[in-house]
């Protein structure tokens, strides 16, 4: 039996793309046109481009270098005519992570506790120490969104909290996190971070939860704007 799940934009932006690579309008080794100029013959957002790009290095159908572009590979077989799933849009993840955490750290900042607080200005500060050692702070990362939905006191907020989250693992939001992440992106996150118990401190939820809000949506940005800073432009 078919599954019944709907394609997502960036794997039909993707197959565009790869029937282009195949109809040989854009020969193996040859670069392709410049981000603005693609995205415009495909009728398509910048961000649903990248997306699409990223899902085809992850296929081995283009090649993405750094400084230079992205160049088409060595099509293959005619059974690859689609391009497969690989989880979720990373910038619709980011969205819904703003519009669900955005409303849990409401609800926990009327819950704060001292010793909460504590908890998370911990967990930041072991984000700095991470990063500055040039390791990942993805784990505290992760802790300081769980302690929040940990205050909010909602079971099945804090499951959604850790799937999103989670989903960061998926195959083409993993890969497009190698092409951003860096000590730079940590430390605007650790700042982020830091606003958001800047504001929990103070007992704003509004405050909260627009500091959340920008955090997450400040992360999207980082995610899909570095995500081909190639020379695609």
């Amino acid at each position: 039996m078919k599954s019944t799940e709907p394609k997502r934009l960036y794997q039909s932006v993707a197959t565009q793309i790869l029937a282009l690579i195949r109809q040989g309008e854009f020969p193996p080794g040859e670069r392709l046109p410049p981000e603005r100029e693609l995205a415009l013959k495909l009728g398509v957002s910048r961000p649903s481009l990248r997306e699409a790009l990223i899902a085809l290095e992850i296929g081995g159908q283009v090649e993405i270098r750094m400084g230079s572009g992205v160049y088409a590979c060595e099509a293959a077989g005619s059974d690859g005519s689609a391009v497969g799933a690989l989880g979720d849009s990373p910038s619709e993840l980011m969205q819904a992570r703003a519009v669900v955490e955005g409303s849990v750290v409401t609800l926990a900042t009327a819950r704060m506790s001292a010793a909460m607080l504590d908890r998370l200005r911990r967990t930041i500060d072991r984000m700095r120490r991470l990063s500055a050692a040039g390791k990942s702070p993805v784990e505290a990362d992760r802790q300081f969104h769980m302690l929040i939905a940990e205050a909010a006191g909602n079971s099945v907020l804090s499951r959604y909290v850790a799937q999103l989250f989670d989903s960061r693992h998926d195959p083409i939001a993993a890969a497009m996190r190698g092409h951003t992440e860096s000590a730079q992106t940590w430390t605007a996150a650790v700042h982020e971070h830091e606003a958001v118990l800047k504001a929990l401190q103070a007992g704003d939820p509004i405050a909260a939860q627009t500091a959340m809000r920008a955090h997450l949506l400040a992360s999207e940005e980082r995610w899909i704007s570095g995500a081909l800073k190639q020379g695609t432009d």
